[in-house]
C-alpha cells in the first residue's frame, strides 16, 4: 500500500501595526550591568556572538569576544546562554 499525506498549503496572515504607533527603541539605552568574559575558562565557541540580540558581542583579534557597551543593553542573554558559564555581568561604574 502507498502512503498518503494529506498535506495543505494555507495562508499565513499577518497584520501590520498602524504608522506610528510603536516607541522608538535605542539599544544600549537599557543596561542592567555589561557581560564580562572569563579568558581563562573561554573556548571561543562564539554561542554569545550568536545570541546576542543587538549584535553587540564582537570577536577579537585574539579569537576571544567582547562587547561594545554602545550596543548592549544588558539583556544578559549571552550570560544566559554561555555553554561554561564564562560570561557574568558586572554592574556599571
Amino acid at each position: 500500500m502507498e502512503a498518503t499525506s494529506k498535506f495543505s498549503k494555507k495562508m499565513v496572515e499577518c497584520s501590520l501595526i498602524d504608522k506610528g504607533t510603536v516607541k522608538p527603541f535605542k539599544t544600549g539605552s537599557r543596561k542592567n550591568g555589561l557581560p564580562v568574559w572569563d579568558k581563562d575558562r573561554c573556548i571561543k565557541c562564539g554561542v554569545c556572538y550568536v545570541y546576542c540580540p543587538d549584535g553587540a558581542v564582537q570577536r577579537l583579534d585574539d579569537g576571544f569576544f567582547d562587547v561594545d557597551d554602545k550596543k548592549c543593553k544588558g539583556c544578559g542573554i549571552c550570560h544566559r546562554e554561555c555553554w561554561f558559564g564564562v560570561i557574568c555581568m558586572a554592574e556599571e561604574e
